[in-house]
């Protein structure tokens, strides 16, 4: 271990690049590339960069759980809507008599084309369904609202 002040010199070889920003980030801090590089390896070295790293990865698993979640509240919602308008639909639509069905084929592409429409406009400037719902429901209650 060299004694305090005095430095022990070492050559080592880098890619022209790992130098260029070496040599940049010195410049732009007004630093010695020697300083910069000594500060990098203590840094690297350091016991406690593992556990920065560690925590680093940490907050970025609980942002990606938080994210999971929230998707996989948004799909319930998705589905169940989608179920609920499905049942709703077969129960109370009645069948049409055989010379109304063209019409209905008509005024159902019509309506379908309203449909997108609206879709296209609530999608862009919202409120989204999930906004609407409320995120304080509990599920394992078992009571349909």
């Amino acid at each position: 271990m060299a004694v305090k002040g005095k430095k022990t010199k070492i050559s080592v070889y880098v890619d022209p690049d790992v130098m260029t920003m070496l040599a940049d980030y010195a410049a732009r801090r007004s630093q010695s590339q020697s300083m910069i590089a000594e500060a990098a390896i203590a840094s690297f070295l350091s016991p406690d960069a593992a556990e920065r790293r560690e925590a680093a990865i940490g907050k970025r698993l609980d942002q990606l759980d938080r994210r999971m979640m929230r998707l996989e509240r948004d799909m319930g919602i998705a589905v169940e809507t989608l179920a609920v308008f499905v049942r709703f639909w077969v129960t109370t639509t009645p069948a049409l008599p055989e010379p109304a069905v063209q019409a209905a084929r008509a005024k159902a592409n019509e309506r379908y084309e309203a449909f997108i429409t609206a879709l296209g406009r609530r999608l862009a400037k919202g409120p989204k369904l999930r906004q609407e719902v409320s995120e304080d429901m509990n599920p394992s209650d078992g009571k349909e609202p």
